[in-house]
């Protein structure tokens, strides 16, 4: 069945809009776990900062066995003919543009600091 972008078919507004939500929310908990890596490195959580990586690092896993692409948006891409970078989730375009560049390069710079934090405590 062909949809166009703005389908008119409520049930594949609904699923569209559930897929959306839990691709937000699963984005929040990575993105949240990137941004809290340096923080608990630098108060000395270095557990904490290990376990956020290696959930960070389930994900890079998932991504790269996926062709670099989230799971969620091959479902998504069911339910509409829309492929703008944000049709799978809840993000501003810019945002979801630049997604993996932005948070890749955050999550490269935490595994640094976290690294180089490991080598000064001669842990």
């Amino acid at each position: 069945m062909r949809r166009s972008k703005g389908s008119t078919d409520p049930d594949h507004g609904r699923a569209l809009g559930r897929i959306r939500l839990a691709h937000t929310v699963i984005w929040a908990v990575f993105a949240g776990a990137i941004l809290l890596i340096p923080v608990a490195v630098a108060s000395g959580r270095l557990g904490l900062a290990a376990c956020l990586s290696a959930l960070v690092w389930i994900e890079v896993a998932v991504l790269a066995a996926n062709g670099m692409r989230c799971p969620l948006t091959g479902i998504a891409a069911r339910y509409t003919e829309d492929r703008s970078d944000n049709f799978d989730i809840i993000l501003p375009l810019w945002l979801a543009r630049h997604n993996k560049t932005l948070f890749g390069t955050l999550f490269a710079a935490d595994q640094a600091y976290l690294l180089w934090d490991l080598v000064s405590r001669g842990a």
